[in-house]
Order: C-alpha cells, then structure tokens, then sequence
C-alpha cells in the first residue's frame, strides 16, 4: 500500500450540508474511475474513537487535476477537522483501493442507481467515459429528498452533452421541501422507472454506491426484477 503526503488545495459546498475537498494529486498516483482511497489526518487537534482515517471514493476523475473526495457534514471530530482545515495543510492519503469499477464489456450497458452522497465514483466514471469516448451505453438514475440536496446535480446533466451513450435522470422524493424549482421526476427510483428509462433489463450491469442501508434497498429492488447477482455490484459507503 503506497502512502504520500498532499495538501489540501480547496474546499466547497456542493450540495447542502455536503462539501467537496481538493487535494493536490501526488506525483505517481494513479487510479481507475470508481476507487477510492484513504485520508488521514496529521496530528488533528481533536479525535474520537473512529480514529483520523477515512475511507471516500475518489470523485474526481482520473484526467483531472486534483483529488477530489466529498462528504456530508456531520457532527464528528474527523468532519469537523476536515472542514475547518487551513488551505495547503498537510494530509496523508493512501491508495487506490476497490475494483468498483466500469465493467469491459461495451456491448452490455452500466446502469447507474444511486442516492444521496453515493453519487461520488459515479461523476468520476461518468466523466472519464466521456472524455475516453467509451463504447458503453450508461444511465444514471440519481435519486435525493431534494435539488438542494443532488451534489453535482447540474454538472451531471450537463454531461449528457459531453456523451451521446450517456443517459440522465435525476428524481427527488420530497420535493415539497424544496425552495428550489423542479420539473423532473418525482419519487422513489422503481422497477417501472428502471423499464421506462432502460426497456430491457436484463442486458446491463447494475451499480450502486453509498450507505449500506439504501444499498440493500436498491440490491432488493434489482433482485425482485429478476436481475442476477451476478450482474450487480455494490459498494458500501461507512461513516455516514
């Protein structure tokens, strides 16, 4: 396991209550859209019994410049070091980590089901598709209580100019508490959301990412549609 030393170069809101952080890519690191890796913090002057190290997908895509890992705020010592850190302090990363990556097979589609904060290895391997010109045909289907809630919500949309093979549909399930217009989708992501947006569900391979409650759910959901296990994957995120 290689461990270096970057600093961080930024920080900003993304959603509410979620932030993203930039950290300075060291020489030599090198990933796969999908990943993750560890961050520590050095010498924080607060800690708690989960200790200074947390694992997070790494957001950003492989072509750009920096580490981008993203988070929702919550009330723990490592979080609220994390956030309130200097700019260009130290910390330590370590990694890459997981093969929670686009499968090979162009000829099978990747259908993307996600909710919340586990949207994060999918804007890495939805944009590193696009700017590899891969053959596959993707669908996101990204799910939040609201719009103010979507991190990366435009972004996301705005990359189905980027891709002809990339297909959005964002839908938000308590859209009365939102101040901000919708006019897209409403509700829970269903067996009949999947065949309306996908026809066919037996031809993709299903992902989905985040806390292991909803991936349970969303795991539930593909199995009593008659998807394999063997064609989905999933990756639980901790901490939340």
């Amino acid at each position: 396991m290689t461990k270096y030393t970057t600093k961080l170069n930024e920080r900003r809101d993304v959603a509410e209550g979620t932030m993203a952080f930039h950290l300075e890519k060291p020489s030599g690191f090198q990933f796969k859209a999908g990943q993750y890796m560890n961050v520590t913090l050095i010498d924080p002057p607060e800690t708690d019994a989960e200790g200074n190290t947390r694992s997070f997908s790494i957001a950003s895509a492989p072509f750009e410049a920096d580490l981008v890992v993203t988070t929702r705020i919550r009330d723990t010592a490592f979080k609220r070091v994390f956030r309130t850190l200097s700019l260009k302090s130290d910390v330590r990363i370590s990694g890459p980590f997981g093969s929670f990556t686009l499968h090979n097979d162009a000829t099978r589609p990747a259908v993307f089901i996600v909710g919340g904060i586990g949207i994060t290895p999918f804007r890495s391997m939805i944009l590193q598709a696009a700017k590899d010109k891969v053959a596959h045909k993707l669908y996101l289907l990204y799910s939040n209580r609201r719009p103010e809630d979507a991190a990366f919500l435009d972004e996301l949309q705005k990359a189905e100019e980027q891709n002809p093979n990339y297909k959005f549909m964002a839908t938000m399930t308590d859209i009365r508490k939102s101040e901000r217009p919708w006019h897209g989708a409403t509700g829970h992501i269903t067996n009949e959301m999947l065949t309306k947006w996908i026809g066919d569900l037996s031809g993709p391979i299903y992902y989905t990412a985040g806390p292991a409650g909803m991936v349970a759910a969303m795991r539930q959901m593909l199995t009593a549609s008659g998807i394999s296990d063997d064609d989905i994957r999933t990756e639980e995120f901790t901490g939340y």
